[in-house]
């Protein structure tokens, strides 16, 4: 992927498309790294007898996902200044988790630029996350 020229950003830009296929591996070391033991996250007849159809991504592991998104397409120089989500309906194993976004705002700041991205992840069964987020990147 060649380097994002921040310059020439603007609002209403698609950014670059991500799809991550799920297993159970991912969804458990997600959870493991992010010390959330809740049985939901590792368990599958726990999910599944709390009627979810199978262990799910924990919230922690979206918004992890969803920063390499970001920082992906800005680059190594961007900060992210602000993710805000809303989940929906649970990422299992087996799902391709797609990740789409367009530039809602580009700001200039003294030495930086600005940019606030309107963001969604999607699976078979619908929105996963949506949300909104905010990336500084200098000049």
């Amino acid at each position: 992927m060649s380097a994002l020229d921040v310059t020439a950003v603007q609002a209403g830009d698609a950014l670059p498309e991500l799809d991550v296929k799920l297993d159970a591996t991912k969804i458990v070391a997600g959870a493991i790294a992010s010390r959330d033991f809740m049985p939901v996250h590792h368990d599958r007849d726990y999910a599944q007898g709390q009627g979810a159809p199978d262990l799910f991504l924990n919230i922690l592991s979206t918004n992890g996902y969803i920063a390499r998104y970001l920082t992906d397409w800005a680059g190594p120089r961007s900060e992210l200044r602000n993710i805000r989500i809303r989940l929906g309906v649970p990422a299992i194993p087996g799902h391709v988790l797609q990740f789409r976004g367009n530039v809602s705002e580009v700001r200039d700041e003294e030495g930086a630029r600005t940019i606030a991205v309107e963001l969604k992840a999607t699976n078979e069964m619908g929105d996963h996350a949506t949300g909104t987020a905010e990336l500084r990147i200098p000049v």
